[in-house]
Parts: C-alpha cells; structure tokens; sequence
C-alpha cells in the first residue's frame, strides 16, 4: 500500500522518454553554441584590430599556442584542480543529504545546528584561508575542503527545504499505513526532493569550481589557480587566458553532468529550472 501511495506521490519518476526530451533541447545547445562562437569572432576581432595591447589582451590564438609550452605543465595542473573540483563537490552532495535526511527525522537537531550552519555560511571563505592553512598545511587535501565549503551549504539549505515540501497529509497517511521512516524518505521525500536536488547541485557546482580555485589562490603549490598566480607576475595573460577557459571547460562539465542526471531522474514539469539546456 505505501509502495502505491509512492507512485502516486513521486512527481519526479520518470514518465517521458528520456531521448525525445533530450532531442526537444538539441535547438536549445546550438543556440548556445553560437552565442559562443560569436563571443569568440568578437575577442578575435578586437585582439586583432590593435585597439587593445597584448598583454592586456592577448589574441585566441596566442592563448591556445600556450598548451604547447610545457613549462605550464597543463595536463597536471588541470588534473589536480579537476580532482579538488570534483571530490570536494561529491563530497558536499553526500554530506548535505544525509544532514538534510537528518533535519528532517529530528527537529531538535534541525533547531540546534542549521542556524549554526548558516552563520558559518556567512563567513568569508578566502578570510579562512589563513586559517586553514596553519591547520590543514598546503596541498590539494586543504584545496578540497575550499571546494566542499563553498558548494555545502546551497546544497544543505535547498534540499532539507526539499525535504519539507511534502504534504503532511500524505506524510500522516503513509504513517498510517505503517510506512516505516525509511521508506517514507525513500519513497515520497527524497524522490519529491529531487527538484530541490538538482537545483542546489547545480548552484554548488559552480561554487566548488570557486571554492578550489581560492584554495590554489592561497594554498596550493600545483593546480590551474596557482598558475595563474605564478604567471601574472611576468603578465603573461595568454596563459592566464587559457587557464581560465579550462577551468570554464570544468565547471561546465560538471554542471553538465548533473543536468544530465537531473533529465534522467526527474520529469521535465518538475524541474526548478527550466533552462534552455
């Protein structure tokens, strides 16, 4: 009986086929595409007609020639901020469930430590860098915790909002039936989070593409942010350039994969955001 009470109340199950809805967006990316390649003709353009010097800004060309200078050790400092990236994002994705799960089962816990959660939100994260660096030392462990601070929080707040959207109506009559607390998160919270989910994921992901890039500002001796620190003292902007569009290159990944996640497990009239991709 709480299996159909589920079905009933999992608007985020997925009804649709998940390749026509995926063809519905091809227009939607090639729009997209476009814009960027124009954004790109016009940095050519302008590099081009001398309005503005070099080192100011440097030409697509001469930013892209810069992944064949191996001094700038691409490959490894690209790996290192993607591996901060992408552990310290996974790890706030877990952690903020399960205290989301956690707030939702036990009010007192929810009273006693989320208003302490989002005083700590407030926080300047680069004015903790100092501080993180005397008690974590430098290295990619300290870069990881930067890029899971950042993005914790948004996911924590929207989700255990998620979490709480539940009609209590329908929370009393699946208690009724003898659901157990488990199974009521497993088969009518969770599943009606998931809008929630993915909206705050989305959000996070672009703040522990942040989060890692301060921790190299401060603390870091490999990674694509250290570079750029390294080289802005001779002002080589072209490799300060290319540093920056591969870190786009990361974030766009990211957010892109969990929009795909998010098109396959929640229906497209129950999404938070309903973007062009």
């Amino acid at each position: 009986m709480v299996k159909v009470v589920a079905e009933r109340a999992g608007p985020t199950r997925r009804r649709g086929g998940f390749l026509s809805d995926l063809g519905q967006a091809l227009p939607n990316y090639g729009v997209v595409i476009l814009v960027h390649l124009a954004a790109l003709l016009l940095w050519y353009v302008i590099a081009a007609s001398g309005m503005v010097r070099p080192f100011i800004l440097p030409s697509p060309a001469a930013t892209f020639q810069t992944l064949g200078d191996a001094r700038y050790r691409w490959v490894d400092n690209t790996l290192v901020t993607a591996a901060e990236i992408f552990a310290g994002y996974g790890i706030a994705v877990v952690t903020s469930v399960l205290l989301a799960l956690l707030f939702s089962w036990f009010r007192l816990l929810h009273n006693v430590l989320f208003p302490l959660f989002v005083t700590i939100s407030m926080i300047p994260k680069v004015a903790l860098g100092p501080l993180l660096i005397v008690w974590f030392g430098y290295g990619i462990g300290t870069n990881i915790f930067f890029a899971f601070l950042l993005s914790f929080f948004p996911i924590l707040i929207t989700t255990a909002r998620g979490l709480r959207e539940v009609e209590p109506d329908l929370l009393d009559l699946v208690r009724a039936l003898k659901g157990t607390r488990w199974q009521i998160f497993r088969k009518i919270q969770f599943p009606g989070a998931l809008p929630y989910l993915f909206s705050a994921m989305k959000v996070g992901a672009i703040l522990a593409v942040a989060g890692a890039i301060v921790g190299e500002f401060v603390a870091s001796s490999r990674g694509l942010g250290y570079l750029m620190i390294q080289v802005q003292s001779t002002l080589d902007t072209a490799a300060m350039f290319m540093a920056v569009i591969l870190l786009s290159a990361l974030g766009i990944g990211l957010f892109m994969f969990v929009q795909l996640l998010e098109r396959i497990f929640v229906v497209k009239d129950a999404r938070l955001d309903q973007g062009p991709a």
